[in-house]
């Protein structure tokens, strides 16, 4: 993208407009696999809490189904909070996979996540299944925070705070994903191709997003969207990066509503995502959806 300075100070912020085009509606011939299949490997029992709390988002940004595939233990604390969560094998369009798990070493995935990155569907990668971004068969986007884009650079946290548009292109360019480099101002960068690149910014509508929890939440709302739009990217690849920046938008907004300009959990920001929605589609009309 063309004018950037390295620190992508002039890189224009994604808006509302812009994500209104990003969000699908389920059209009356659409059943839940037609609004998309969502198959979910987060979670663990050391944190359980990162899988209910994705499964909520993406329950709560509209996907046709969440299909829960992790820990037996978890999947039993999901149903409790989620009943309409499925935990038996079938068809998914999209994968969510790492959230609250333990950081692996690159080459060590589970089958689980072994079949999800050699499915050639769209993934989100987040959390402990970061090492693994670079190999995964489909459209991929990682979830970073500064350490864990640090981690994955072999670089160290305070060279990434420097200059985080360079640690997330490059990120993107060495393993061909769509990088969300999250904190106060994310980063959405794609790989260079063809000399140019997607390369958003998005500043956080409020700091009391720093709370432990939130980045599960977008990485749920993240997969649903994938997953309702899983038709449109088999024909345009390029869009994914603007279903992240999406999901990142919309977790914002959500955050400021569960806090009403003060403190708020991670899983308060999910019962204000319908509302968000609802908001941009009305302003949106029903014109502007790709």
């Amino acid at each position: 993208m063309a004018g950037l300075g390295d620190t992508g100070e002039a890189m224009p912020e994604w808006t509302v407009a812009d994500a209104a085009r990003f969000i699908r509606v389920p059209a009356e011939s659409d059943d839940k696999y037609g609004h998309g299949v969502l198959g979910v490997i987060t979670g663990s029992t050391t944190f359980p809490g990162a899988a209910l709390l994705g499964v909520d988002a993406a329950c709560a940004t509209g996907v046709g189904m969440v299909r829960f595939l992790g820990d037996p233990v978890v999947a039993g604390q999901v149903m409790r909070r989620r009943p309409e969560t499925v935990t038996v094998d079938g068809r998914v369009q999209a994968w969510l996979i790492g959230s609250g798990t333990e950081w692996t070493a690159e080459g060590s995935q589970t089958s689980l996540e072994q079949r999800a990155l050699d499915s050639g569907q769209p993934v989100v990668i987040d959390a402990g299944a970061l090492p693994l971004s670079g190999l995964a068969a489909g459209i991929t986007v990682v979830t970073p925070h500064h350490a864990e884009c640090a981690r994955l650079l072999d670089k160290t946290r305070e060279e990434v705070d420097a200059d985080p548009f360079r640690a997330a292109s490059t990120l993107a360019d060495q393993r061909g994903v769509t990088v969300v480099l999250k904190g106060h101002t994310t980063f959405v960068v794609s790989p260079e191709r063809d000399g140019g690149r997607f390369a958003r910014r998005l500043t956080a509508p409020t700091t009391w997003l720093a709370t432990a929890g939130t980045g599960d939440v977008l990485a749920g709302i993240m997969g649903a969207l994938l997953a309702t739009h899983a038709d449109d990217l088999s024909e345009h690849p390029a869009h994914v990066a603007g279903l992240a920046a999406t999901a990142v938008l919309l977790h914002g907004l959500a955050a400021v509503r569960a806090g009403s300009g003060g403190p708020f959990g991670a899983s308060d920001i999910a019962a204000h995502l319908g509302p968000v929605i609802a908001d941009i589609l009305e302003d949106r009309g029903d014109s502007q959806t790709l």
